[in-house]
């Protein structure tokens, strides 16, 4: 009886990835569907055809600008993210750890990227294992809680966008054909409610009973206090702003007239969409013809945009790929080095 037991996951498993495979495709199929079929009309109102609509829209485009905004804003994201990347491992997991030990770590984590997201945070959990002897689990519990605060950066920008320009995002939302302002605002709601609800708990002070907070996964969160979330925010708020302004400026490149405020507004939304689980940022994509329904070419757009980032991004890691063998493979702390992470009552920041 136990055999059969423990070999029925093994026969479901490979069904449930399969059917989830197939679930995220066929949404991506569906959103590029609908990316080409906004083209299509707009080239059909122009007398041309989708494919001839979007190289028109490619050949008045100023490359060569482009490629000299492009290529600055690659390399400043990669600093910028590798230096919240390592504040919020210094803290947690590895006080000792410097920056440019993580340089190459999270520059190689882009190749990987390429092929799995969770792969290339797989690459850093590895390194702390091998240089730190950081259990896994307690990297992959930084990692999510950095997620969290990536999440509520774009939350707070949008916002703040939406406040500042609200004119312009309920111009947007008329010609999105969707209640956008209402999904917002009701998405802010949620978040802002739920996150003094999240310190109380991780704090002990909310559902004092609960064991949930106790599990090894959560153990950034209970370590965490309100300005570690405030800091890592700060240090990664540079990157999304920078994006507005490239973002902004490179439409501008491809003679799309967009303002710094409905941009500013409306792109941490898009990011938003990028994080689904869809090959291509597929959410991202479609979302963009959504949201500029009198372009619907940014669709394509986008995704030049960000074929063109992940691949600079990865090539930053190929160049880092030799450094980070070396910190993976040969240099090792001592025994006597080695470190397991901060207490948890640890409150002194570097």
């Amino acid at each position: 009886m136990n055999t059969v037991v423990s070999e029925k996951p093994d026969r479901q498993g490979p069904w449930r990835s399969r059917f989830y495979r197939l679930i995220t495709w066929l949404v991506t199929l569906g959103c590029f569907y609908l990316v080409f079929s906004r083209v299509q009309g707009a080239a059909e109102r122009q007398g041309t055809t989708a494919l001839g609509y979007i190289i028109d829209f490619f050949a008045d485009a100023d490359w060569m600008h482009w490629l000299m905004l492009m290529i600055p804003y690659s390399v400043f994201f990669f600093l910028v993210d590798s230096h919240a990347t390592w504040r919020v491992i210094k803290w947690f997991n590895a006080p000792e750890i410097k920056y440019r030990n993580v340089l190459p770590i999270r520059a190689s984590a882009y190749v990987l990227s390429l092929v799995n997201e969770q792969v290339s945070k797989g690459a850093m959990s590895l390194y702390l294992l091998r240089r730190y002897d950081v259990p896994v689990w307690q990297a992959v519990s930084t990692m999510i809680l950095l997620g969290m605060v990536e999440i509520y950066q774009l939350l707070l920008f949008s916002a703040l966008g939406v406040f500042i320009y609200f004119e312009l995002v309920v111009s947007a939302a008329d010609q999105s054909e969707l209640p956008l302002l209402t999904i917002l605002i009701s998405v802010y709601v949620v978040a802002l409610v739920y996150f003094p609800l999240h310190l109380l708990y991780f704090r002990g002070l909310l559902l004092p009973s609960s064991g949930i907070r106790d599990q090894p996964l959560l153990r950034a969160f209970r370590m965490a206090r309100f300005r570690d979330y405030v800091l890592v925010l700060l240090f990664k708020a540079p990157n999304l702003l920078v994006a507005v302004g490239v973002y902004t400026a490179a439409l501008g490149l491809f003679n799309v007239d967009v303002g710094f405020g409905q941009m500013l507004a409306l792109l941490p939304v898009i990011f938003l969409a990028a994080a689904l689980p869809l090959p291509f940022h597929a959410g991202a994509l479609v979302l963009w013809t959504v949201l500029f329904p009198d372009f619907p070419e940014v669709g394509v757009f986008s995704l030049v945009m960000h074929t063109f980032f992940v691949i600079f991004n990865a090539t930053i890691g190929v160049i880092f790929l030799p450094l980070a063998n070396r910190e993976l493979f040969v240099n090792r702390l001592s025994a006597g080095e080695s470190v397991t992470g901060r207490s948890p009552d640890q409150s002194s920041k570097q």
